[in-house]
């Protein structure tokens, strides 16, 4: 029996990629899903905070990256950390993730801004900086599984192809 926070969502068939931006969403294509469970929230800091204090679970961004997985790089740059969003100005070309996204040593799922960040005070917001396989050692602890790519299309509610998980419109209402 699934935990209270959690909701069961119908199966259904969806429209599921998109021809409009990158290479990887294509082709649209008819998806068909089973129903499945899913919590009703994002995973907080503090319940993530449980998982790393019950199992010593070291996090991507707080290990060392591998030298040959980055051929050519410093070795001064192959340091921990991960990526840190920065609000942009104004629309900017999303072909670069680097007009939005900034490399931070030291940003980790404790430190998200960097190394002179905490949590505090954030212990009920969705943890951040946590890789794939970190978000499924998560999933196996609490006794879960994490959605399929098609599980997690489909949870849009009916907005297939729609260019934002939200609908078509950038900020609707100006938000």
């Amino acid at each position: 029996m699934p935990s209270t926070n959690m909701v069961e969502l119908p199966g259904g068939t969806f429209r599921m990629g998109s021809d409009r931006f990158y290479p990887e969403e294509r082709p649209v294509r008819e998806v068909s899903v089973d129903s499945f469970w899913i919590d009703r929230h994002p995973v907080t800091v503090a319940e993530f905070r449980r998982f790393v204090t019950a199992t010593g679970h070291a996090t991507w961004a707080e290990q060392v990256p591998e030298a040959q997985d980055y051929p050519g790089a410093d070795a001064a740059d192959l340091v921990p950390g991960s990526l840190v969003f920065r609000k942009t100005d104004g629309p900017v070309d999303l072909r670069d993730f680097r007009n939005w996204w900034d490399w931070e040593p030291g940003a980790d799922w404790r430190h998200p801004e960097g190394p002179d960040t905490n949590v505090g005070g954030r212990e009920l917001h969705a943890v951040t900086h946590v890789s794939y396989s970190d978000a499924a050692a998560y999933a196996a602890w609490a006794g879960k599984s994490l959605p399929t790519e098609a599980e997690w299309e489909s949870a849009r509610g009916g907005l297939d192809c729609a260019t934002f998980t939200w609908g078509e419109e950038f900020a609707p209402k100006g938000r």
